[in-house]
Formats: structure tokens, sequence, C-alpha cells
């Protein structure tokens, strides 16, 4: 199959040869124009409330220019020409930085933040570079993809000074930036190195587009589980907030959502009135979202589990009444069972009986 460089016509080696020579000249200059694009794309970033992993650059290899700049225009009937006429002023990828997150939300973040520096950078694209595109229905790794042109730039200058010393320098260079999550920089990483890379396409099977194409599936399902497990922490932590969500009354409705959250495997019907556990915890005063989180506690919840040793796992409606017995012990018969003197008593006769359970564990463990 061969090279781009291979396959170009003879007569438009020497312009690309031309281009190729001043690229190599003036790459050690350009090279000092991606390490401040890192730089102000770093410090940029360090305003980041969920700051990136880390920043990087490259500077496109001679090989690498020379290949880009010797691709020709696809028309089989046209004369000979370049797609890049200029390559040293219409590429906009010989410098590149990419920013590396650990979430896909993080990438917006990222983005905006860079695109608000406008007396740094005037923003002239973005999109979302994926290859394999949602609307295809196929996968691939997803990255942020900036297309950045910088403003009145010293380095830059230095670089323009020396590439065309004839014309006034004006500071101005577009480069790209890329904004993808650690997964999919490690996945475009490695199929960039099998895919694209490969110097025999004889080398290449079937079997490796359907391995990326799988290991790319996994890869959204993995980054999609991440993302579902950050978003319950941030709102787990939030329930500790005794300025914020933490103080939040604790109606049937916050109940079931504190629950739903905190005990998602122990729940009942979606329609199901949460009337009931407000009428429990509101009897000892817990009033607060933080008062039942500080009660749906692991420890709490495994020692009442050892203590009663249920035969059936018992649901929000019984756990809840035994965490409250665990917790406040004789006041909790007392303030939600019936009158001691009543005939019948079955909710308290319950109650006293698990009580008598807890004592007894207690007891035997030592606490």
């Amino acid at each position: 199959m061969g090279s781009n460089w291979d396959r170009l016509d003879e007569s438009l080696r020497p312009a690309v040869s031309a281009s190729v020579a001043d690229y190599e000249r003036t790459r050690p200059a350009l090279e000092k124009v991606t390490a401040e694009m890192e730089s102000l794309v770093r410090e940029i970033l360090s305003e980041a409330e969920d700051k990136p992993l880390f920043v990087t650059s490259r500077t496109k290899t001679i090989e690498s220019f020379r290949e880009k700049a010797s691709r020709m225009v696809a028309e089989p009937d046209a004369d000979p020409a370049l797609l890049f006429p200029e390559p040293l002023r219409n590429l906009t990828d010989m410098v590149g930085v990419r920013v590396i997150t650990t979430l896909p939300g993080e990438n917006a973040e990222a983005a905006n933040l860079i695109k608000r520096k406008r007396n740094i950078f005037d923003c002239r694209g973005d999109t979302e570079k994926d290859i394999g595109s949602i609307e295809s229905g196929t996968y691939g790794y997803s990255s942020r993809h900036l297309i950045l042109r910088t403003i009145q730039n010293d380095v830059v200058r230095s670089y323009q000074e020396l590439l065309d010393p004839e014309n006034k320098p004006n500071g101005s260079y577009f480069f790209e930036c890329q904004i993808r999550t650690i997964f999919a920089h490690a996945w475009s990483e490695i199929e960039h190195d099998i895919r694209f890379k490969s110097q025999d396409p004889r080398a290449w099977s079937p079997y490796f587009d359907r391995q990326f194409t799988a290991t790319a599936a996994m890869l959204e399902t993995v980054e999609s589980a991440f993302s579902e497990l950050h978003g319950r922490y941030e709102t787990v932590t939030s329930y500790w907030d005794a300025d914020g969500e933490g103080k939040v009354s604790l109606t049937p409705n916050r109940i079931k959502a504190v629950w739903q959250t905190l005990l998602p495997h122990v729940d009942r019907k979606a329609d199901d009135d949460w009337g009931w556990a407000a009428e429990l915890v509101a009897a000892h005063g817990l009033g607060k979202t933080m008062d039942l989180a500080a009660l749906l506690q692991p420890e709490i919840i495994s020692n009442v589990r050892k203590a009663l040793d249920h035969r059936y796992s018992p649901g929000p409606d019984r756990l809840l009444d035994d965490l409250l017995l665990w917790q406040f012990g004789e006041s909790h018969i007392d303030l939600t069972a019936e009158v001691a003197s009543s005939e019948q008593t079955p909710r308290r006769d319950s109650l006293v009986r698990r009580h008598q359970q807890m004592q007894r564990y207690r007891k035997a463990q030592g606490f």
C-alpha cells in the first residue's frame, strides 16, 4: 500500500521536500511553542474544580509532517494537487496538547475553562471527535477536540520570525487541544500503535477490528459505571453537609430518596408512600437528612442483622424499625408501640422480644 510520500506525484515532491526542510529547520523553535501551550493550558486548568490527571503535549515528528504534507487531493480526473499546499500554515496539528481527565463529565469542565480564557486563546473549533460515533451505532474512543488560536504570544512570535523573517510576526498560531478520559487515552494509544502504525498491511486481521470494537464497548460501560459511582459518592457525601443537603428536612419523599441512595438493595415498590418512615424518625426528633444518614451506617446495620438473625431479608419498614430500636432501645418501644396496659400489644411484644435479642448480642460482643 505504501506511504503518502511513496505515492506522491513526482511533480509535487519538490514542494513537499521544501516544506519538510523548513519544518526541520524551525522545529526546535516550534517545540518551545509546544511547551508554552502546555504550560498555559496547565495553568488554566489549575482553576478547575475537578483537576485533570495530567496534561501532556507533543510536536509533530518530521516523518509525520512529511506524511501529512504529502497527502494529495482525491480527485482522479484532476491534475495532481496537494491537500495542504502550505502545510506549515495549513496544518493545525503540528502542536498538540492533551488533557487527560478521570471521568467523561470532566471533559466539558476543562473545555469550558480553556474557552473562557479569551485573552489567551481564541477557540476556532470545538467538536466531539469519535472514531465510531453514537449516530452510526458503532464504538470508538471519544475525545473533545478544540482548535485554539494563540493571542499575541511572544514565544509564537519568536517561532514566526524564524519561519518567515520577511513578515511581521503577530503571535497568532493554531494548535490542537484534545480532552479525553484516562480510559479513552489508553484505548486510543494502543489502537494507534496497532492499527495506524502498522507497517505491513498484510499483517492486519479482521479479528483486530472486532476486538477493538468489543473493547470500546467495554470501555463505555466502565466509564458509565465509574460516572454513576462518582455521582452516588457526591450525593452521599452531601448528606453530611450540615449547611447544605444535610439540613434538608426529612419528608417522606426525602427519606425515600436518601434510603434508595444509601441502601438501593433494600427497597420498596416505587409507588409506596413513605409516610410511615417519617413518623418513625420524627418520634425520636430526627428531622434532618444528616440524622438519617447517621442512622443508616453499615456497622449499625451489620450489628442489627447479626443480633436478630433475620429469617427473611427485612424490607425498609422492618429494617428502619430495627435500626431505631438498636439506637434508642426502650425509648423506641415507648414512643412507637401500643400502651402497655392494652389487652393486645402485638407491636410492643415484638419490639420487646427483638430488644431482648439485641441486648443479649451486645452482652456477648462486649458492647
